[in-house]
C-alpha cells in the first residue's frame, strides 16, 4: 500500500468507529432512557446538527411506531432518506439562513404545550449552533456577528457563548421552551473536553458562562455590534435546569483511539500525541512537520531526536521503523485572504512546507463530519513530494496560505481528501506517518 493508501486506509476505519448508530442504540435499549420513558405520556424525536440524519435513523429503528412525531434538521445534503415518523429538513451551516430559522420554528411548535408526562428525544450533533436557531435580532444581524466571529480566530467556545445570548433556544433555553416535559438528551460531542453547555450551544444544558465572559470575548476580537446587540450580552441565560437527562455517545478521544488501532494494524507504532489540540493551524501543521524531522534526521547522517522512551523500547521490540503520530481537537485558522479551504486543509498545506523532500513521510488532517470549512472536502493529505508538484504549478505555497486559499492549492496537487457527509461528527484528526526510520 502506498502512504496515501494507508492514509485512506486509516480514515475509513477511524470514522467507522466513531459512527453514532450502535451508541445510540445502546443507549435508548439501556435502563437509564426506560427510567426516563412510559407509555403515559407522548415521545417525540428532534434531532440537530451535521449527524443528526444518521443518529435519528438509529433511533427510529429501535423506537419505531412508540414515535408521537419526530424532527431532524441538518446541514443540506446530509439527509440520506426518509424516516418513518420523522420530518426531515435541511439548513445553512456554518451561517444559518432562513431554513434554519423555519425549521426551529417546527421544532418549537411540535414540542409546545407539552405535559409533564410527555418525553422529547433529544439527538445533538456538532453544527447545531447554526442549524437550531431562533434568533432574538434580525436574520441578517446574526448572519454578520456570525461572520465576524468565523474570520476573528474565535475557538468554538469563544463563538458560542456570544451566540447563546442572541438566541431563544440556545443556552438552555430550550430546555426551557419543553418544560414542564423531560428532555433525553443523545449529545455527539464535536467540542474538546466534552462542555455540554458548548456543544449546539447548549440548548438543554444550564449555561456555565457569564454575562462578563461573553463582553470580554466581544471586546478581545473587536465584534463590531450595535446597541441592542450589546444589551443581550448582558442578559444571563438559565444556570439551573431540572427536566433534563444527558448521555454523550461519543467524542475526539475515541476518534483519536481508532486512528491509532488502524496505524497499529499497519505495522505503526503510535502514539496519541493529544486529543486537545486547540492552536492556530497552520502552527499544528509546522509542529507536526517538525516532529518528522526529528524523528528522520538520521536519514541524512545526523543524530536522530530522541523518542519517547516507553516508545523507544517498543520500537526496538517490535523491530519496527514505523512510526505514526495522532492528534485531535480542533485548530482555528484567521481569516486574512479571500481564498477557499478550511482548518484541515491550511494545517495539512502547512506541513507541506516542513515535509518537503523527505521520502516516507505523510500526514493528513480530517474533518470527522466530512466537511472542512465552506467546502466539499474533508481535509487535506500532503507528502515530501507535495512542494515540488506544487513547484511545477508555479504555485507560491506561502502566498496561498497567506491568501487562506489551501482548497485550491490542494487540489492541483491531488491532496484534498473527500469522505462525502459521514454520519458523525467528533472533531478534527491529523495523522503523521513516518514509513522508515533507521534506529
Amino acid at each position: 500500500m502506498t502512504l496515501r493508501q494507508q492514509s485512506e486506509y486509516i480514515i475509513r476505519h477511524a470514522l467507522h468507529s466513531v459512527l453514532p448508530d450502535e451508541a445510540v442504540k445502546a443507549v435508548l435499549t439501556g435502563d437509564r432512557f426506560r427510567s426516563v420513558v412510559d407509555d403515559s405520556g407522548k415521545l417525540y424525536l428532534v434531532a440537530i446538527g451535521k449527524a443528526a440524519w444518521q443518529m435519528a435513523q438509529a433511533a427510529a429503528e429501535i423506537l419505531d411506531d412508540r414515535l408521537d412525531g419526530g424532527i431532524v434538521l441538518t446541514k443540506y445534503d446530509h439527509v440520506k432518506g426518509e424516516i418513518q415518523h420523522v420530518e426531515c429538513l435541511e439548513a445553512g451551516h456554518p451561517v444559518p439562513d432562513e431554513n434554519s430559522f423555519e425549521g426551529t420554528q417546527k421544532i418549537l411548535d411540535m414540542t409546545a404545550d407539552l405535559s409533564p408526562e410527555d418525553v422529547v428525544l433529544f439527538l445533538i450533533s456538532g453544527g447545531g449552533s447554526a442549524l437550531f436557531e431562533k434568533p432574538l435580532v434580525s436574520g441578517k444581524e446574526l448572519e454578520d456577528v456570525t461572520k465576524q466571529l468565523l474570520a476573528s480566530g474565535a475557538n468554538i467556545k469563544e463563538m458560542n457563548t456570544i451566540r447563546k445570548r442572541l438566541s431563544a433556544v440556545k443556552g438552555g433555553r430550550f430546555a426551557q421552551h419543553v418544560a414542564p416535559a423531560k428532555i433525553f438528551s443523545i449529545v455527539l460531542s464535536d467540542i474538546i473536553g466534552d462542555p455540554l453547555d458548548m456543544i449546539a450551544s447548549g440548548p438543554a444544558c444550564a449555561d456555565q458562562s457569564t454575562c462578563e465572559e461573553t463582553l470580554e470575548i466581544a471586546d478581545r476580537y473587536g465584534l463590531k455590534l450595535n446597541d441592542s446587540i450589546k444589551e443581550l450580552l448582558k442578559k444571563e441565560t438559565p444556570k439551573e435546569l431540572h427536566n433534563v437527562e444527558t448521555v454523550i455517545s461519543g467524542s475526539v478521544s475515541a476518534l483519536c483511539t481508532a486512528a491509532k488501532e488502524a496505524c497499529e494494524e499497519l505495522g505503526y507504532e503510535s502514539v496519541i500525541l493529544t486529543d486537545r489540540l486547540d492552536c492556530e493551524a497552520k502552527e499544528a501543521g509546522a509542529f507536526l512537520a517538525s516532529i518528522a524531522k526529528t524523528q528522520c534526521c538520521n536519514m541524512q547522517g545526523k543524530r536522530c531526536g530522541d523518542i519517547p522512551q516507553n516508545m523507544q523500547q517498543n520500537v526496538q521490540q517490535k523491530n519496527t521503523n514505523k512510526l505514526a503520530f495522532i492528534a485531535g481537537g480542533e485548530t482555528v485558522v484567521h481569516l486574512h485572504g479571500t481564498g477557499k479551504g478550511g482548518r484541515n486543509q491550511e494545517l495539512a498545506l502547512s506541513a507541506a512546507i516542513g515535509l518537503d523532500g523527505m521520502e516516507g513521510v505523510a500526514l493528513f488532517s480530517i474533518g470527522s463530519d466530512g466537511t472542512d470549512g465552506p467546502t466539499d472536502a474533508a481535509g487535506g493529505y500532503v507528502d515530501g513530494k507535495t512542494c515540488e508538484m506544487l513547484r511545477k504549478h508555479k504555485t507560491d505555497i506561502y502566498h496561498e496560505l497567506r491568501n487562506n486559499n489551501a482548497y485550491a492549492t490542494l487540489e492541483k496537487c491531488d491532496g484534498l481528501i473527500k469522505t462525502g457527509p459521514t454520519g458523525t461528527n467528533v472533531n478534527d484528526v491529523t495523522v503523521l506517518l513516518i514509513e522508515e526510520r533507521n534506529i
